[in-house]
């Protein structure tokens, strides 16, 4: 376990928790936190014994956005404000393009930066009773880390607008109906549903985890032609690897595969 002022990461198994600890402030996010965030991603990406990422806060609730204080103090005003939408871009991009799947557990309020971290995972799993949100256009702010492009590829551009311009906040079942997130479990079930929910992540190649996540996200806003590029190559990548012999060998003799990750 690696424990700091704001963030903590605990390896257990072929699993990777990066808890958001900052309880007290609704684990809302300064700069320290992301810069701590983004070496993290790094490690746990280039670790090749975790198959997946969960991020989660600590004191039932997932982010609140970004420290209001802190921005108050050393942003709002000033030009150097640039630099906060830069570094939590980058820090979303590198959670969103990682070739580990990352999973979201929400819990509290899951709002402005927080939600933008949300998008920025693979997957997001709820408490029925999350409040789940943009939220910036009730502060007059914007937010700089991926609503306005991830966000319509996600639920399309009426449900984005909705989102962004009303600042509404939705339960996790609503954000399961508005097709936000994956999953939603009353509190005292979250914990077993997101363990059921990594174990489906965790059984897999890792080679092909790689391959597929890679060649759904590029494909966003390719076109048909070159998608279909894409996917020929990646047919030929896949069945030159290791663990498609092994998958395939395992099937045949009637037993589970025991995957190398190439």
């Amino acid at each position: 376990m690696i424990d700091t002022d704001h963030i903590v990461l605990e390896k257990d198994g072929e699993v990777a928790r990066v808890w958001l600890n900052r309880p007290h402030k609704k684990n809302a996010v300064t700069l320290e936190l992301l810069h701590r965030l983004d070496e993290i991603i790094v490690e746990v990406d280039n670790d090749p014994e975790l198959k997946v990422l969960v991020l989660r806060g600590r004191g039932n609730t997932f982010c609140s956005g970004f420290d209001l204080d802190e921005l108050l103090a050393n942003y709002v005003g000033t030009t150097t404000a640039m630099e906060v939408a830069v570094i939590s871009a980058k820090v979303c991009d590198r959670l969103y393009s990682m070739n580990t799947p990352s999973v979201a557990v929400l819990e509290g309020y899951v709002t402005a930066g927080g939600f933008e971290l949300m998008i920025s995972c693979d997957f997001a799993i709820a408490s029925d009773d999350a409040l789940i949100g943009d939220f910036h256009i009730r502060r007059a702010l914007f937010g700089g880390a991926g609503p306005i492009y991830r966000l319509p590829r996600m639920i399309g551009i009426r449900k984005t607008k909705e989102l962004m311009l009303t600042g509404k906040l939705l339960t996790g079942q609503e954000a399961v109906d508005f097709d936000l997130i994956n999953a939603s479990a009353p509190a005292d079930e979250l914990d077993k549903t997101v363990a059921d929910f990594t174990a489906q992540l965790t059984d897999k190649s890792p080679f092909m985890m790689r391959l597929t996540k890679m060649t759904i996200d590029r494909g966003l806003d390719a076109d048909i032609q070159s998608l279909m590029v894409m996917e020929h190559l990646a047919v030929g990548n896949a069945l030159q690897s290791e663990d498609a012999k092994e998958g395939v060998q395992a099937f045949l003799e009637k037993r589970e595969p025991k995957w190398v990750g190439r």
